[in-house]
């Protein structure tokens, strides 16, 4: 095992997989594969060329890739270092790739040239004023002040791109990045997660190598009985890297010996291609694409024998064994995808701890919740004893350890697994001509949890009908496509309710539209 800090980090982890089982396969994609070894190898030349470029501990390092062997190689390069990664969403617009560059400080990026047949240089030159005019390597834009290097892998002709190959003799040597290794302790941050919030702009969740290490830990075991007790599972991973159930998963197959299935983008015929080229046994992710699966016109056709759970299971795992018709809760971001080692607590409006069988609001803290938000103080985020209010409503039963999920207690809309901001949401709408408010509130869905609606109260001076069509368009521009509402409904403010406070009225606002009284 190569040296490395005595306590959990995911270098150490790293180092534990390759003496343990290296040649154990780590990751399958449509196109390519990778042992731990090869991880191990391809992320320390990686690691190494950061650190000719003077990226060290706490730098914070933008990975923008879909979910393939790269993204694995560059964030353990990432981690390995003690820098921050900061994974990127591929379904990000220009606009909203530049808000999150900007909001995380990020002083690299590393893509692909391409990122699923579309050219990333033309995508970051939209996200970013003054790039496509920058003469040199050496980066600095007021729209990304810390932005000073962008890594691009493979051909560009843009001048302002990265585009040197790391070699043996152009890094440093390799008792550098095993001085730096040591250096690396579980208290340093190793990622932040970025999320919808209850404001316009996405919370940046920061987690500390010993918080990411320690919750994924239960991991491995509980795909192993997702896949029948299987030792070393073989198991297809729909969830994005850019999110924290990918990175639950990346970092939960360093733990033990298991394969994961990735694809670069969803799509079901794909997915059934490599569960049965490499034996899947089963998949972990959101209902709605298993659904899909289960609809592509050769599903039945397939051999998925080392996966009955895909054939004949439910379709969301969370509703796996469950008493009721409540799922298990799956977990937050601000818990690294689990709540071992985490302290939790039921409460009341008034914040009294319910009894069993009692459904109130979710409480965390413990050394298994997020070290916070991203420029956002302690005491923004924590109550006076420490308790995250996460906003979700569960309860639990008597010896069981589960938590069931029941809602939540705040105004995000949960969209197939994907928190949306209302307000972020609205207020793209509202730049649009003719758009005097917009509120947009989540509609129950039969298959997707929520849909986003957008109820729009027009200007007075409008003459006529909204444009709708220009509208949505205008928003499909601007936010990833789970954001855009699927429902429109223009009204008039006197049809908007509110509190005795004045303030709007959501939850009444999603009763009228819910039962029919506004459309």
């Amino acid at each position: 095992m190569q040296p490395s800090t005595t306590g959990p980090t995911v270098g150490h982890l790293l180092a534990r997989a390759v003496d343990e089982h290296g040649d154990h396969t780590y990751l399958v994609s449509p196109t390519d594969r990778l042992t731990y070894a090869e991880a191990q190898r391809r992320s320390g030349l990686a690691a190494r060329r950061l650190l000719r470029d003077g990226i060290g501990k706490g730098a914070r390092v933008g990975l923008l890739f879909p979910n393939d062997v790269d993204w694995i190689v560059w964030w353990l390069a990432v981690t390995r270092i003690g820098a921050v990664a900061v994974p990127l969403s591929t379904l990000y617009t220009p606009a909203e790739l530049g808000k999150v560059i900007r909001l995380s400080d990020i002083g690299v990026l590393v893509a692909p040239a391409q990122i699923l047949g579309n050219d990333t240089a033309e995508r970051l030159e939209a996200a970013l004023p003054g790039l496509a005019t920058a003469p040199t390597s050496t980066l600095s834009l007021s729209a990304a002040p810390y932005l000073r290097r962008i890594a691009l892998l493979g051909e560009t002709d843009r001048d302002w791109a990265d585009t040197t190959t790391p070699d043996e003799d152009t890094v440093p040597g390799t008792e550098i990045l095993t001085a730096v290794e040591k250096e690396v302790s579980p208290a340093d941050l190793a990622i932040m997660i970025h999320t919808s919030g209850s404001t316009a702009d996405p919370k940046g969740v920061l987690h500390t190598h010993g918080t990411l290490v320690r919750q994924t830990a239960g991991w491995p075991a509980a795909i192993r009985g997702l896949c029948g007790g299987s030792a070393a599972p073989r198991i297809l991973s729909s969830m994005p890297f850019f999110w924290i159930g990918g990175v639950l998963a990346a970092t939960g197959a360093l733990h033990e010996p298991v394969t994961l299935l990735v694809m670069p983008r969803p799509e079901p015929g794909a997915a059934l291609d490599l569960i049965e080229r490499e034996g899947g046994e089963g998949i972990v992710g959101w209902p709605a694409f298993t659904r899909r699966m289960r609809e592509h016109p050769s599903f039945a056709d397939r051999d998925l024998s080392a996966a009955p759970l895909l054939r004949d299971g439910p379709l969301d795992i969370a509703m796996y064994n469950v008493p009721d018709e409540f799922p298990v809760h799956r977990s937050l971001s601000e818990t690294a995808g689990s709540f071992a080692h985490t302290d939790i607590r039921i409460v009341d409006a008034e914040g009294v701890p319910v009894p069993d069988r009692t459904t109130g609001e979710l409480l965390i803290r413990g050394i298994g919740v997020m070290s916070g938000y991203n420029k956002r103080e302690r005491h923004d985020v924590f109550d006076a004893d420490g308790w995250y209010h996460t906003g979700d409503r569960v309860y639990r039963l008597p010896d069981d350890p589960r938590l069931f999920y029941v809602g939540r207690t705040s105004e995000l809309i949960k969209v197939a697994g994907a928190n949306v901001s209302p307000r972020e949401v609205e207020a793209v709408v509202e730049e649009c001509d003719g758009v005097q408010q917009c509120l947009v509130v989540g509609i129950d869905h039969p298959e997707r949890d929520e849909q986003v609606c957008a109820v729009i109260v027009p200007s007075p001076e409008v003459d006529g009908s909204l444009d709708l069509d220009d509208i949505a368009a205008h928003t499909r521009r601007e936010l990833s496509g789970y954001k855009v509402p699927t429902r429109w409904i223009v009204t008039s403010g006197d049809h908007v309710p509110t509190l005795p406070s004045g303030k709007l009225d959501r939850r009444g606002l999603r009763a009228l539209v819910a039962d029919g009284s506004l459309n």
